[in-house]
């Protein structure tokens, strides 16, 4: 009897739907364990000849790629609000951020690289030389709510410091992260530098399993398992998780400015924003005419799918969260909570729509001031003073960003270092997310590392320290104790250094 040959499996394939329209705009096709490894073998071996680039080559690539990106701005904005529901405007933010990047990092990173020479223990016959030398092959594992942006921010600076990548775009919208590799290679970047793995968690999981390096933005409780494996697997990560970002009223504020800002940082990306407000905090003296000016300002804003800037919110991505919404909103209503604006489903624009939604008489023991909401909620407290505003602000599990509106900038400042947070913004709310030479991320259990910054540069890379000795020449070396060098030490410590403080470590 002749066996019959097993028949081949299809890859399973997922579809990506425009969450305005829900119609389909493309498949993916997932990677199994096996095409993980042979993609990250690929790019091990190509990381060599990568890394032995001039740095300022690298540097130059990356350049051009933006330059091409930005004189491709209709299409790539068509992309991102394809799959994620943005207005132009959103979609736009995503651009600009992701080139102050890449213009930061092309200027500065090959300097922050360069090779130090540090003191050593005894200056003068010795030096000390620090060389960055990067990881390998970098992981990527990037969120829906910004998937041009969180994609490239990582990359941008992995790349120059001369690791490659594999990257896994969210399953809910990986063709922004399509877009901007294929672009990659366009300006001559090899393929085996940069490569896609597509799928959903398991995916994730594979690529954790084999890279040198993760880099992962997403929830805490995914976050939490990423660096569970990582450490078993003695790699370094990074990580940008949940945040339930304050927002701070001080009674000597600008009432229409702080309200303006409220909706700014509240309802960017339509509330599905790591750094974006969650929950405000207004003291009491200036309560009520604050919330009338929110309220005031909340009626003219523009939500829908048209094209133009005049758009202030689009749809939201996925049908979680417009379920966590609903969810939150009623927790707090049985808890004594009032909707005074909004709080529904728009199915007339769409069917992951929903209402700007600002809610007052809310107290901690609700959901929408404690869990992370990832919508258009702005939850509205009453605080007797700045003590019990900074009490609250602190006391959560999440320490992302936050937000303080105030007319004093010197008290403003000594406030936000009361906040137990990875950044605070001072009369403009999202502000450190797009200052691409300050380090962002989060405390607590919002994560691990910083992007953006020196901080965000040398984290992909190791630092090798090699000492140099110059008594070669004209000094025996000594026979298992240093005894010389100490005698020399000893003799510059007592006569030297008190007089010549150069010489002090």
């Amino acid at each position: 009897m002749v066996a019959l040959e097993k028949p081949i499996r299809e890859k399973e394939q997922i579809s990506v739907r425009n969450p305005i329209t829900g119609a389909e705009i493309g498949k993916i096709e997932c990677a199994t364990r096996e095409d993980v490894q042979a993609t990250v073998e690929r790019a091990r071996a190509a990381q060599p000849a990568w890394a032995a680039r001039n740095i300022h080559e690298r540097a130059r690539i990356l350049m051009d790629w933006a330059n091409l990106v930005w004189a491709d701005q209709p299409h790539a904005i068509e992309v991102i609000r394809a799959e994620t529901g943005k207005p132009d405007g959103g979609a736009y933010e995503e651009l600009v951020a992701m080139d102050n990047v890449v213009q930061y990092y092309g200027r500065r990173a090959p300097g922050m690289l360069r090779p130090q020479t540090r003191r050593s223990a005894i200056p003068i016959f010795q030096k000390a030389r620090i060389h960055y030398k990067p990881h390998g092959v970098v992981g990527l594992i990037t969120p829906w709510n910004f998937p041009f942006l969180l994609a490239f921010i990582d990359m941008i600076p992995a790349l120059i410091a001369g690791n490659t990548i594999v990257i896994k775009p969210s399953e809910i919208t990986p063709f922004s992260a399509h877009y901007g590799v294929d672009m990659l290679y366009r300006v001559g970047i090899p393929r085996d530098i940069v490569q896609i793995v597509n799928g959903a968690g398991e995916t994730g999981a594979a690529l954790v399993d084999d890279v040198d390096y993760v880099a992962f933005t997403g929830s805490t409780a995914v976050g939490r398992k990423v660096a569970v494996r990582a450490s078993e697997r003695l790699i370094p990560y990074s990580m940008e998780l949940g945040g339930k970002d304050p927002f701070i009223v001080v009674k000597d504020a600008h009432l229409d400015k702080a309200a303006m800002g409220v909706l700014l940082g509240g309802l960017e990306n339509a509330g599905q924003a790591c750094v974006g407000t969650e929950r405000v905090y207004v003291e009491a003296p200036i309560y009520d005419e604050f919330l009338q000016r929110l309220l005031r300002h909340a009626k003219r804003l523009v939500v829908g799918s048209d094209d133009g800037w005049h758009v202030h919110m689009g749809s939201l991505t996925n049908e979680r969260e417009v379920l966590r919404c609903e969810a939150q909103i009623a927790d707090a209503v049985a808890k004594g909570a009032k909707v005074v604006f909004g709080g529904n489903r728009r199915p007339d624009l769409g069917p992951l729509f929903f209402e700007p939604t600002i809610l007052t008489n809310v107290d901690h023991s609700m959901l929408v001031m404690r869990e992370e909401t990832f919508g258009p909620l702005i939850p509205i407290m009453k605080v007797e003073n700045i003590d019990e505003a900074v009490r609250l602000a602190n006391d959560n599990e999440y320490g992302l960003s936050g937000s303080i509106y105030t007319n004093d900038l010197k008290a403003g400042e000594a406030l936000a270092v009361r906040i137990n947070s990875g950044d605070v913004n001072i009369n403009r709310p999202l502000w450190a997310w797009s200052t691409a030479a300050a380090p962002m991320g989060g405390q607590k259990k919002s994560g691990i590392g910083r992007r953006n910054g020196p901080e965000g540069l040398l984290r992909f890379v190791t630092p090798q320290t090699i000492t140099i000795d110059a008594t070669v020449a004209f000094l025996p070396q000594d026979v298992i104790h240093p005894t010389r060098l100490l005698r020399t030490y000893v003799e510059l410590r007592r006569k030297l250094m008190p007089f010549l403080p150069f010489l002090r470590p």
